[in-house]
């Protein structure tokens, strides 16, 4: 694995060629090494198998990640051309399980692995020629054409791990071993763990816009927490460890286990760890490609349900407070253990950049400070759900990265793995999972009598989210919102919809399909941003959602809305929402018999050809409902894709006649348009008035 090892790269200072060199490098190197990685797979039959039936089979994250680069560039506006349209529809979405991603096979029509390696290689070179063409200056920030190149590298590198936890999950007889370097040769008996005393401190968490690395979204900002004095214990949590809580039954005492680890156990009918097998001469453990006779001196690989069970075990047996860290204790042990941050290493510290070993290693092998491993062997569950820090903002180019993990259901791993790479092996790296998923993580443990302070931030913060709520739901605190419901009366003065499968293709906050629910068949909702589809989901599965809008100056209003408060009390359960990009519909979303386009043609990068084609996802006789603006020069759509709003042959060509010449070949106009008025709200004193164009189209 020696010719892959490099670090994230510094995008703030240096030479510019050199450093255009430098990305180039690192492109390739982090190309090379994923593709290394599925090399493990015995057949190319074994990309159609998944290894955790909650993913996509394995045929979509060799996709995904090259797809990712080119629908990130191309909504960037770094190319205006796509590769394959359809690919880049079929491998957007899909990575976690999210109620909005798409899972079901079904729906899939898989190509030729030949095919998708084929595609990876014109990605490769449209990628290679711009890094090598494109203007760069430094510093590369968010606005940089190289934030997106680097968006790309890292996004990868994440996908290099979440793959071969994959893939560690197939059957064995699907995979080959000693492809993808050497895994460690150390095992024997476990050193005894004992808890090592640490003082506390205030401890100043997240980054600033100047740090010379790239950083995800959430990394950003600043948040002050004050940790007490507490004991951590010196080693991970070894497997042996861990074989102490299954001889006392602890998989079997629901006392041990929170309410949804419990539901989790019962589920799974658990035993020991996902990753542990039992045969005849005793455990063994399975790794990526092989299994080894269980090394009992190696991390133990739980997810945070058993990792919290273990710490309820020990404090019942103890009479004392045992946990997980919290994320601020975790910086707490990576400061007084004198850990550097990755660029200014000679040689990893730990167990960590691939640069030891291609599993994790004993638990006394990496010494740091007083305490082993505070980086690197596995990751670190903690206690801490993850949320922005003051000062969090969306990156424009890639909104759902964070926020939908906003949810109180994903917690915080820290320190990386054997196979963390890239901006996963920063200090200041955050990512977070499921309390019940898998990754390359462990655990250790703290003792504490301080009670836990766990901010979820269950009030919505992101502005444009949070407005938008207002937007959709602002009635429901005396705030006039008309604009949905003159809508939703529109839809259904033209049609009955109780035998009818609907479609809402740009539902944002999900009023205009919540006003429908009750009187159709069948409602899928759609939106482009997981950022805004998950607030309907909420007040759908949990009857509420909470905001925080601005008001004036400083001042803020809070928002809860409770659903049974509203006049809409039935059918929202006919609703199904989902994420996805209208400008590349994946096929499944068709056989409709009403379409409805809130505002969704002014946020198009092509509405012609969109339009060209909407009767492709339309019943014979289906209806088409369009609403609109006209707006294309804010959507920012390119002049040639406008279908009116110029003169044509001398004289005015508005864009309702071009809708119309767009459209006449397969539908006929059912009624002129009428006009309706949306408030979109700013602040409480400042609103932008939008006045719509509503027509309804009959598909011949």
């Amino acid at each position: 694995m020696k010719q892959f090892i490099t670090k994230t790269i510094a995008i703030y200072s240096g030479n510019v060629e050199e450093k255009r060199q430098e990305i180039l490098t690192y492109f390739e190197k982090t190309w090379a090494v994923d593709e290394k990685l599925y090399t493990q797979l015995k057949s190319d039959a074994v990309f159609y198998h998944r290894g955790d039936s909650l993913r996509h089979v394995l045929l979509f994250y060799l996709g995904h990640t090259a797809v990712f680069f080119i629908n990130k560039l191309f909504l960037a506006k770094i190319i205006d051309t796509r590769i394959n349209p359809a690919f880049e529809s079929i491998f957007a979405i899909g990575v976690d399980e999210m109620s909005w991603d798409d899972l079901d096979e079904k729906h899939y029509n898989w190509p030729k692995v030949s095919e998708v390696r084929a595609y990876r290689d014109k990605a490769r070179a449209i990628i290679t020629d711009i890094i090598k063409s494109t203007p760069l200056r430094l510093p590369i920030g968010w606005d940089n054409p190289f934030w997106i190149i680097m968006m790309g590298i890292e996004h990868e590198r994440i996908h290099l791990e979440t793959s071969s936890v994959l893939i560690r999950q197939l059957p064995l007889d699907e995979v080959v071993k000693d492809r993808f370097g050497e895994i460690c040769s150390a095992r024997g008996e476990a050193p005894i763990n004992e808890f090592l005393a640490v003082t506390g401190a205030e401890m100043t968490l997240g980054k600033s816009r100047e740090d010379g690395f790239y950083g995800w979204d959430n990394e950003y900002g600043s948040h002050k927490e004050t940790v007490t004095d507490f004991k951590a214990t010196k080693f991970l949590i070894s497997n042996s460890d861990l074989l102490k809580f299954i001889q006392a039954d602890g998989y079997n005492v629901e006392t041990y286990w929170t309410e949804e680890g419990w539901n989790w156990r019962n589920f799974k009918q658990a035993s020991m760890p996902l990753f542990w097998r039992q045969k005849q001469d005793g455990y063994w453990l399975r790794l990526v490609a092989e299994e080894i006779p269980m090394p009992w001196n190696w991390p133990v690989e739980v997810n945070y349900l058993e990792a919290k069970a273990y710490c309820n075990w020990l404090s019942a047996n103890e009479g004392k407070t045992f946990r997980l860290p919290t994320e601020a204790e975790w910086y707490r042990l990576f400061e007084i253990s004198n850990v550097t941050n990755a660029p200014d290493w000679k040689a990893a510290l730990g167990n960590i950049n691939l640069e030891y070993f291609t599993s994790p290693c004993p638990v006394d092998m990496f010494k740091m400070g007083d305490f082993y491993d505070i980086i690197g062997n596995v990751w670190q569950w903690t206690e801490t759900p993850i949320t922005g820090y003051p000062g969090f903002n969306v990156h424009p180019m890639y909104d759902d990265f964070s926020t939908p993990t906003f949810d109180g259901k994903h917690n915080l791993i820290k320190g990386g793995s054997w196979i963390s790479t890239g901006n996963e092996a920063l200090r200041n790296s955050r990512y977070a999972f499921r309390r019940h998923f898998y990754q390359h993580a462990g655990f250790r443990v703290v003792q504490s009598e301080t009670p836990l302070d766990i901010q979820t931030n269950a009030y919505e913060t992101d502005a444009e989210v949070a407005n938008s709520c207002e937007n959709n739901w602002g009635d429901a605190f005396g705030v006039n919102v008309d604009y949905y419901k003159q809508l939703a009366q529109i839809v259904l003065s033209t049609s009955d919809l109780k035998t009818k499968n609907v479609l809402d293709l740009n539902a944002k906050i999900g009023r205009l399909a919540f006003e429908l629910a009750p009187f159709a068949a069948k409602i899928t909702a759609i939106d482009f941003s997981a950022r805004f589809i998950r607030m309907p989901i909420q007040l759908q599965e949990k009857g509420f959602i909470r905001y925080i809008i601005k008001d004036e100056g400083d001042l803020v209003l809070y928002r809860e809305l409770v659903l049974n408060d509203t006049d809409i009390k039935s059918g929202f359960e006919k609703i199904n929402f989902m994420q996805d990009n209208a400008n590349n519909l994946k096929p499944i979303y068709s056989g409709y018999d009403v379409i409805v386009l809130p505002n969704l043609l002014e946020e198009l990068t092509c509405p012609i050809v969109f339009l060209q084609k909407i009767h492709e996802r339309l019943n014979a006789g289906g209806l088409l409902i369009i609403a609109s603006t006209y707006d294309w020069e804010s959507g920012g759509i390119d002049r040639p894709h406008w279908p009116g709003g110029f003169k044509k042959d001398g004289e005015p060509f508005t864009s309702f006649e071009g809708i119309s010449e767009l459209l006449q070949p397969e539908f006929k106009l059912l009624n002129q348009p009428v006009t309706i008025i949306q408030n979109k709200r700013i602040s409480s004193r400042k609103n932008e008035t939008l006045s719509l164009e509503v027509s309804c189209w009959l598909k011949k």
